[in-house]
């Protein structure tokens, strides 16, 4: 089996190639090379408040929920493997284990594994297939690191954007069905949610 190499969290910036992305930066922790994944807005929030660990949200969020229900049912991550980049898209797994030791691995979108390793603080690995493909070597100068918190404003004012994008109350029936049928083409599936929620409303 391939080499695991693990990772550690370097930072999260606003994407300077897509609109409403951010690129979250994972760095092996013995050696040089960085992995640049480019999230979501709303994911990027997740893990930027998992990482700032004195905020506090008023209510959980979707990865602090998964957390609670965790420790209910007595399971926990025991790491996440980003094992394949394929078309631009990393494919990522979580292990899971329960109190009897029991183990299953399921397929996750790499943005909520590692949101959920962070909550869980579970190690974080790649496939050296996978750094070899997409690792770079980055030189992140300090004048251009910025804070978590920082970050967190940042994507709050971006999330605010995003909700925006979603108000359809000047759509017609005909124009929310065709804007859904061209979000689930574009697999923008957050859009064709919205649009589908709204559909049934009225």
């Amino acid at each position: 089996m391939d080499n695991l190499v693990k990772l550690n969290i370097k930072g999260i910036s606003y994407s300077q190639t897509q609109t409403g992305a951010y690129a979250l930066i994972l760095e092996e922790e013995l050696g040089q090379r960085k992995l640049p994944i480019i999230i979501g807005s709303f994911e990027a929030q997740s893990i930027a408040l998992a990482l700032e660990k004195d905020i506090r949200t008023p209510r959980p969020l979707t990865h602090d929920l998964f957390v609670s229900i965790g420790r209910a049912f007595s399971f926990f991550v025991k790491g996440v493997f980003i094992h394949k980049l394929e078309d631009g898209v990393f494919y990522s797994n979580i292990l899971f284990q329960d109190k009897d030791g029991n183990e299953e691995e399921i397929d996750s979108r790499t943005s909520d594994a590692i949101a959920l390793a962070i909550r869980f603080d579970a190690p974080i690995y790649a496939l050296e297939s996978v750094m070899e493909k997409a690792g770079i070597h980055l030189e992140v100068q300090e004048k251009d690191e910025k804070s978590i918190a920082s970050t967190i404003k940042e994507i709050e004012e971006e999330v605010a954007r995003q909700e925006k994008r979603y108000d359809f109350s000047s759509k017609t029936k005909e124009e929310l069905q065709r804007e859904m049928k061209e979000a689930v083409k574009n697999e923008d599936y957050e859009l064709a949610a919205r649009l589908r929620d709204e559909l049934d409303k009225r």
